[in-house]
């Protein structure tokens, strides 16, 4: 048991080290990257770390810094993990009630769905399939044929727009558990 503690201890612990550091895709130099809080207290039910939530066996992040969609993939990529994929309805309603949950509001904030190597034809950053969606009504519209990245809780109906990657949002990370 001791031995389960201390290895999620250390994997806790080199998730919030490579989190640390952000190169700033913008200024092209590095930055302090959002440290959640500091804690190294591991959940074990699905081992995430205290900054993480755990749900259906994968543990998400909430990141208030607004950062374009590739300087936000490369923030999850630092700790380990993607923007979120999202697999049905149940995710995504959990995804909203973590940006709530830290900011009392469900506003905007990129996911990992991109159609920026082939227009139409979406893709997640992790790898996972793209079998669900939660489109607003007329979206994806790619509107002037730059919007290729995937933010959500778009509109009054808080479903899913495509915008231009360089926008500036927060974000939602995700990551298996150590």
């Amino acid at each position: 048991m001791k031995t389960l503690t201390l290895s999620a201890l250390l994997c806790a612990m080199m998730a919030l080290t490579r989190a640390a550091v952000l190169p700033d895709a913008e200024a092209g130099n590095w930055t302090d990257s959002f440290t959640p809080r500091e804690s190294h207290v591991v959940k074990r039910s699905a081992s995430c770390s205290e900054v993480w939530t755990a749900f259906d066996g994968r543990c998400f992040l909430y990141v208030p810094r607004s950062m374009s969609w590739a300087a936000a993939e490369r923030n999850c990529m630092s700790m380990g993990g993607h923007l979120a994929s999202v697999h049905n309805i149940q995710e995504y309603r959990e995804i909203q009630s973590l940006i709530l949950r830290a900011t009392q509001n469900q506003g905007l904030a990129w996911i990992g769905g991109s159609d920026a190597q082939q227009d139409g034809v979406w893709f997640w950053s992790d790898g996972k399939p793209f079998s669900f969606s939660y489109w607003c009504p007329r979206e994806p519209n790619n509107t002037g044929g730059r919007q290729n990245c995937l933010q959500i809780n778009h509109s009054d109906k808080k479903c899913w727009d495509d915008m231009q990657c360089d926008w500036q949002l927060p974000s939602v990370c995700v990551r298996n558990g150590c």
